[in-house]
Protein backbone atom coordinates (compact mmCIF):
# COMPACT_ATOMS: atom_id res chain seq x y z
CA UNK A 1 0.00 0.00 0.00
CA UNK A 2 1.18 3.49 -0.86
CA UNK A 3 -0.29 6.51 0.92
CA UNK A 4 -0.43 9.66 -1.26
CA UNK A 5 -0.72 13.34 -0.34
CA UNK A 6 -2.02 15.29 -3.35
CA UNK A 7 -1.94 19.05 -3.87
CA UNK A 8 -2.16 21.52 -6.73
CA UNK A 9 -2.03 25.23 -7.43
CA UNK A 10 0.17 26.29 -4.52
CA UNK A 11 1.24 29.36 -6.52
CA UNK A 12 4.32 29.86 -4.32
CA UNK A 13 2.55 29.33 -0.98
CA UNK A 14 2.98 26.21 1.15
CA UNK A 15 0.69 25.86 4.14
CA UNK A 16 2.87 24.48 6.95
CA UNK A 17 -0.04 22.33 8.17
CA UNK A 18 0.45 20.12 5.10
CA UNK A 19 3.51 18.61 6.80
CA UNK A 20 1.27 17.35 9.58
CA UNK A 21 -1.51 16.22 7.23
CA UNK A 22 0.98 14.38 5.02
CA UNK A 23 3.27 12.95 7.74
CA UNK A 24 1.87 9.43 7.25
CA UNK A 25 2.05 9.67 3.45
CA UNK A 26 4.68 7.76 1.49
CA UNK A 27 4.73 10.23 -1.42
CA UNK A 28 3.57 13.77 -2.22
CA UNK A 29 2.20 14.53 -5.69
CA UNK A 30 1.68 18.05 -7.06
CA UNK A 31 -0.63 18.69 -10.05
CA UNK A 32 1.06 21.89 -11.20
CA UNK A 33 1.27 25.65 -10.68
CA UNK A 34 3.90 25.10 -8.02
CA UNK A 35 4.84 28.76 -8.31
CA UNK A 36 8.32 28.74 -6.73
CA UNK A 37 11.23 26.32 -6.67
CA UNK A 38 11.54 26.53 -2.90
CA UNK A 39 8.09 24.88 -2.58
CA UNK A 40 9.20 21.81 -4.52
CA UNK A 41 12.58 21.78 -2.74
CA UNK A 42 10.88 21.71 0.69
CA UNK A 43 8.54 18.92 -0.38
CA UNK A 44 11.36 16.87 -1.93
CA UNK A 45 13.17 17.02 1.42
CA UNK A 46 10.00 15.94 3.25
CA UNK A 47 8.84 12.95 1.15
CA UNK A 48 9.42 11.40 -2.28
CA UNK A 49 7.86 13.96 -4.64
CA UNK A 50 6.30 13.77 -8.09
CA UNK A 51 4.99 16.83 -9.93
CA UNK A 52 4.10 18.44 -13.22
CA UNK A 53 4.61 22.03 -14.23
CA UNK A 54 1.63 24.30 -14.65
CA UNK A 55 0.83 27.29 -16.81
CA UNK A 56 2.19 29.83 -14.27
CA UNK A 57 5.43 27.97 -13.60
CA UNK A 58 8.65 29.55 -14.84
CA UNK A 59 11.62 28.01 -16.63
CA UNK A 60 13.25 26.66 -13.44
CA UNK A 61 10.23 24.54 -12.54
CA UNK A 62 9.60 23.61 -16.18
CA UNK A 63 13.18 22.31 -16.40
CA UNK A 64 12.60 20.05 -13.38
CA UNK A 65 9.02 18.85 -13.92
CA UNK A 66 7.30 17.73 -17.14
CA UNK A 67 3.90 18.81 -18.44
CA UNK A 68 2.76 15.18 -18.32
CA UNK A 69 3.80 12.62 -15.75
CA UNK A 70 2.54 9.10 -16.40
CA UNK A 71 3.80 6.30 -14.19
CA UNK A 72 2.75 3.26 -12.21
CA UNK A 73 2.20 3.40 -8.47
CA UNK A 74 1.92 -0.19 -7.34
CA UNK A 75 -0.30 -1.64 -10.12
CA UNK A 76 -2.18 1.62 -10.78
CA UNK A 77 -1.53 3.49 -14.04
CA UNK A 78 -1.42 7.17 -13.00
CA UNK A 79 -1.38 10.23 -15.25
CA UNK A 80 -0.88 13.75 -13.88
CA UNK A 81 -1.33 16.84 -16.09
CA UNK A 82 -2.02 20.35 -14.86
CA UNK A 83 -4.58 21.31 -17.52
CA UNK A 84 -6.38 18.04 -18.18
CA UNK A 85 -10.08 18.71 -17.94
CA UNK A 86 -12.41 16.17 -16.39
CA UNK A 87 -14.75 13.33 -17.44
CA UNK A 88 -16.94 14.39 -20.32
CA UNK A 89 -14.75 17.44 -20.97
CA UNK A 90 -11.10 16.36 -21.19
CA UNK A 91 -8.68 18.97 -22.47
CA UNK A 92 -7.83 18.69 -26.17
CA UNK A 93 -4.16 18.04 -25.25
CA UNK A 94 -5.05 14.73 -23.53
CA UNK A 95 -8.35 13.72 -25.15
CA UNK A 96 -7.03 11.39 -27.86
CA UNK A 97 -4.60 9.55 -25.56
CA UNK A 98 -6.97 9.29 -22.60
CA UNK A 99 -9.66 7.75 -24.82
CA UNK A 100 -7.32 5.31 -26.60
CA UNK A 101 -5.19 4.42 -23.56
CA UNK A 102 -6.92 5.48 -20.34
CA UNK A 103 -5.03 5.36 -17.04
CA UNK A 104 -6.70 4.04 -13.90
CA UNK A 105 -6.19 7.41 -12.18
CA UNK A 106 -6.15 10.78 -13.95
CA UNK A 107 -5.12 13.81 -11.89
CA UNK A 108 -5.32 17.43 -12.95
CA UNK A 109 -5.33 20.85 -11.35
CA UNK A 110 -5.73 24.34 -12.86
CA UNK A 111 -9.42 24.99 -12.13
CA UNK A 112 -8.89 25.48 -8.35
CA UNK A 113 -12.09 23.43 -7.97
CA UNK A 114 -11.92 20.23 -5.95
CA UNK A 115 -13.44 17.35 -7.92
CA UNK A 116 -13.41 13.60 -7.50
CA UNK A 117 -15.30 12.00 -10.39
CA UNK A 118 -15.49 8.48 -11.74
CA UNK A 119 -15.49 8.20 -15.52
CA UNK A 120 -17.64 5.12 -16.15
CA UNK A 121 -17.05 5.26 -19.89
CA UNK A 122 -13.25 5.04 -19.53
CA UNK A 123 -13.21 3.19 -16.19
CA UNK A 124 -10.93 5.70 -14.48
CA UNK A 125 -10.99 7.91 -11.41
CA UNK A 126 -10.37 11.61 -11.92
CA UNK A 127 -9.10 13.75 -9.03
CA UNK A 128 -8.56 17.49 -8.98
CA UNK A 129 -7.40 18.38 -5.45
CA UNK A 130 -8.46 22.01 -5.81
CA UNK A 131 -5.98 24.70 -4.79
CA UNK A 132 -3.71 24.57 -1.74
CA UNK A 133 -2.34 28.07 -2.35
CA UNK A 134 -3.77 31.52 -1.78
CA UNK A 135 -3.76 32.89 -5.34
CA UNK A 136 -7.07 32.61 -7.17
CA UNK A 137 -10.80 32.96 -6.69
CA UNK A 138 -11.39 29.70 -4.80
CA UNK A 139 -13.10 30.10 -1.43
CA UNK A 140 -11.46 27.15 0.38
CA UNK A 141 -7.91 25.87 0.15
CA UNK A 142 -7.88 22.09 -0.23
CA UNK A 143 -5.71 18.99 -0.57
CA UNK A 144 -6.44 15.27 -0.87
CA UNK A 145 -5.04 12.18 0.80
CA UNK A 146 -5.62 8.59 -0.39
CA UNK A 147 -4.15 5.11 -0.55
CA UNK A 148 -3.26 3.00 -3.57
CA UNK A 149 -3.39 -0.70 -2.83
CA UNK A 150 -2.32 -2.62 -5.92
CA UNK A 151 -5.03 -1.55 -8.44
CA UNK A 152 -7.41 -0.07 -5.88
CA UNK A 153 -7.79 3.51 -4.65
CA UNK A 154 -9.18 3.73 -1.14
CA UNK A 155 -9.39 5.82 2.02
CA UNK A 156 -9.73 9.05 0.02
CA UNK A 157 -9.95 12.10 2.26
CA UNK A 158 -10.48 15.76 1.45
CA UNK A 159 -8.45 18.16 3.59
CA UNK A 160 -9.74 21.69 4.05
CA UNK A 161 -6.92 24.10 4.78
CA UNK A 162 -9.20 27.02 5.55
CA UNK A 163 -10.62 30.05 3.82
CA UNK A 164 -8.72 31.60 0.96
CA UNK A 165 -7.93 35.07 2.17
Amino acid sequence: MTRIGLISDTHGYLDERLYDYFKKCDEIWHAGDIGALDISEKLVQFRPFKAVCGNIDGPGIRAMYPENNRFFCEEMDVWIKHIGGYPGNYDRTVRKEIISNPPGLFISGHSHILKVLYDRKLNLLHINPGAAGKAGLHKKRTAVRFTIDKKEIKDLEVIELGENS
